[in-house]
């Protein structure tokens, strides 16, 4: 049985009789006839009374409960059809997307507006948390765009969209502050203000520095720069951020050095699950951030 020929019923009850309906579903009389037959012998039940030539025909008492379903079903058919249309259009719809704190309002805040602006009938959900935090979301479902440090594992996509040098913000009187540029090996038995564990950056820079023989020493750990950068002023210690972060928040008492470290980079990407079907929102949206950026 396919939707095809409950329709065939609908229209023969609907216009009376077979010749009618055959025009209705441009069929010749005897192929909508044998249509009908089919639907018959499959459900092995009669369902139209047929009566004599030009006379209406009828449905038996099987025939108004299959007819009753295949007006449902057909009804539900358009509905469906109605609302992919609607998603396809971006009509209708919501997107769940997670952004780091790190980077978000400089770089994402316009592009959220825009695309608010472009689809006002999208219905936005963000999620802020750090790259750890979002690549767990991400596998669970719970967003379909995520923001993170370039993802290694293979059940991930990505789209590089940042890939900054990293500065070192110090108390002007800093011993380093002295330096025009500064290695991380400098940073070995120096406080250093950190982002808190579920930051992907948290783990490059103490995977980095472990590499150069040393274990960083953590002073405190933040969620957000600007509390960082209210710390290293305060003398608490230093801290590092991508250049991007690190001018755009400056801080009366903090200078602000480049770090020569080819292995220490700020590499900000867009992720999405490699087998997932994205909606029609998070593809729109995965473009406009590639088309805005790239």
């Amino acid at each position: 049985m396919d939707l095809r020929e409950l329709r065939f019923l609908v229209e023969i009850v609907n216009c009376g009789g077979f010749g009618k309906a055959a025009e209705v579903v441009h069929l010749s009389q005897p192929a909508l006839s044998k249509a009908i037959r089919g639907l018959e012998e499959e459900l092995d039940e009669t369902l139209l009374e047929r009566g004599y030539r030009g006379s209406k025909v009828r449905l038996t008492p099987a025939g108004e409960v299959v007819y009753r379903h295949a007006v449902e079903l057909l009804s539900r058919r358009e509905q469906m059809l109605h609302e992919l249309h609607a998603l396809r259009g971006l009509e209708t719809g919501e997107l769940n997307i997670g952004l780091s704190p790190l980077g978000s309002a400089e770089i994402f805040a316009p592009i959220i507006a825009r695309f608010r602006a472009t689809y006002p009938e999208i219905e936005i959900h963000l999620r802020e948390r750090g790259g750890v935090e979002q690549e767990d979301a991400l596998r669970n479902g719970e967003v379909e765009l995520a923001t993170s440090l370039v993802p290694t594992d293979a059940d991930v996509d990505w789209l590089q969209i940042c890939d900054d040098p990293m500065m070192l913000t110090l108390p002007q009187a800093h011993p380093l502050a002295e330096k025009k540029a500064i290695r991380l090996e400098d940073l070995n038995g120096v406080s250093i203000i950190g982002f808190d564990s579920s930051f992907q950056l948290s783990k490059l820079i103490g995977d980095t520095c472990r590499n150069k023989g040393f274990e960083p020493d953590i002073a405190a750990e933040v969620t957000h720069p600007d509390f960082g950068l209210a710390l290293v002023a305060a003398g608490t210690g230093v801290m590092l951020l991508p250049r991007l972060i690190a001018e755009r928040h400056v801080t009366e008492g903090v200078v602000v050095r480049p770090l020569e470290s080819s292995s220490l980079r700020w590499s900000l990407s867009l992720i999405w699950r490699r087998r997932a079907s994205l909606s029609f929102a998070a593809r729109a949206m995965r473009e406009m951030i590639r088309e805005t950026l790239l």
